[in-house]
């Protein structure tokens, strides 16, 4: 996976600009009509896809080089994949894929990542997670009424958030499991994901978590991996068999999020809530978990004339992704009263906590997540549910800073709100 197995994708932009807004049929009001984050701050069409693309095409035959400016732009792209869904609207570029093979060529010449990046990597390669703290603690969170047995086919993949930062999520998520009597372990043997090191091109270090975590559930005899983190998600289920070469269904595993999981369980009548929970929430599609969450489809082959690709190929165009199973488990919960943002499902914003730009660009993190605070408001909602703990942790601190009056919930902690 280089940057030149993609030249035909970077050449195909003929810069229609679709990539920066969210669908037009969709589109309810000026306010809410743009999609693209960098575009929507800085107004110039480098900070877009489009100008990516071009600046690509420009790095691979060596008219371009990267410029403070074009990495300030390169790593301020936070990978939410909203201009690689709308692309495949019309012309069927893989959008999202030259964008990080083009970060993981600014690493390989030696000029990226950015230095809180480099920090993340120290911290995992001498951690195991991305915080840097003692690997010895990674299970400290358990409390003594999750019941987490030895040996079953169902591993839950805490993460690096949940494990040390967020404790309240993976506590939640241990308990409601243990409320429906699912068995599930968890593993001191755990690393982190390697999300950030994907997302920021150091593609190296990150081929050492793959290795790991995939000999990891490979001794533990585990076939699914049940994760509460949507970035865990969308690196187990999509950038692992990307690195591999293979495609998702040819991993020996399945990963399932939480939310996946406890959605059947209600259809099936074994999870009910007996509390009230009596509030007007709106919710926030992940990126992770919705439009990037399609299956990864390894393809060779040739583009011949006119678009023909042979063999054919399988594109990712972000409605299969997790969107139903949140909503539907809010809505199932007595007392709350939905209400959807203009911008939603694989029309969402980004929450601005992807691809490590809250470390690198926390300002303007902050800025994302309090644009989609806005647009939360604006439904009357009292309180934003995600399924992320980045996505909950960057909306919690720009509601702190004064730039959303909403409360801020993950899903799983007002799942537990209702049973317990």
């Amino acid at each position: 996976m280089k940057l030149e197995d993609y030249i035909h994708d970077a050449k195909g932009c003929v810069r229609c600009s679709n990539c920066k807004f969210i669908d037009h049929i969709w589109v309810q009001s000026a306010r809410f009509a743009r999609q693209c984050p960098i575009n929507m701050k800085y107004k110039f069409n480098l900070y877009s896809a489009s100008g990516l693309l071009h600046s690509a095409v420009g790095i691979m035959e060596n008219e371009l080089e990267f410029t403070p400016r074009l990495l300030d732009a390169l790593y301020k792209c936070t990978l939410c994949g909203a201009c690689d869904i709308r692309c495949k609207r019309n012309l069927d570029l893989e959008v999202l894929s030259v964008i990080e093979t083009l970060k993981a060529r600014c690493v390989e010449v030696g000029k990226g990542p950015m230095l809180e990046h480099k920090v993340v990597k120290e911290n995992i390669e001498t951690y195991n997670n991305q915080y840097g703290f003692p690997h010895m603690n990674r299970l400290s969170w358990l409390t003594s009424d999750v019941r987490s047995v030895s040996k079953v086919d169902m591993l839950y993949f805490v993460g690096c958030t949940g494990s040390y930062i967020d404790n309240d999520i993976a506590q939640a998520a241990s308990k409601i499991l243990t409320h429906t009597n699912t068995e599930f372990m968890v593993s001191p043997d755990e690393w982190c994901c390697g999300y950030l090191l994907y997302s920021t091109g150091q593609l190296e270090a990150f081929k050492r978590q793959v290795e790991h975590n995939i000999r990891m559930v490979k001794e533990l005899g585990v076939s699914s991996i049940l994760v509460t983190c949507a970035q865990c998600y969308k690196t187990w289920k999509v950038d692992y068999p990307k690195v591999l070469g293979k495609s998702t269904d040819d991993m020996n595993f399945k990963v399932v999020h939480i939310v996946e999981y406890l959605a059947e369980l209600i259809k099936e009548g074994k999870l009910s809530f007996k509390n009230r929970i009596d509030m007007k929430v709106t919710y926030h599609d992940p990126c992770n978990l919705a439009r990037l969450a399609e299956p990864w489809f390894q393809w060779q082959g040739e583009h011949r004339r006119m678009g023909v690709l042979e063999p054919p190929k399988t594109f990712r165009r972000g409605d299969g992704g997790v969107y139903q199973q949140p909503r539907y488990i809010l809505t199932s919960i007595p007392g709350i009263e939905f209400r959807e943002m203009e911008r939603a499902r694989d029309n969402a914003l980004c929450c601005g906590g992807g691809a490590g730009v809250s470390l690198s660009f926390s300002d303007f993190a902050l800025w994302i997540a309090s644009e989609r605070l806005e647009e939360a408001k604006a439904t009357g909602a009292e309180a934003i549910v995600t399924a992320c703990p980045t996505g909950k942790r960057i909306l919690s601190e720009a509601a702190r800073q004064g730039k959303g009056n909403i409360k801020v919930y993950d899903i799983n902690e007002l799942i537990l709100k209702a049973i317990l």
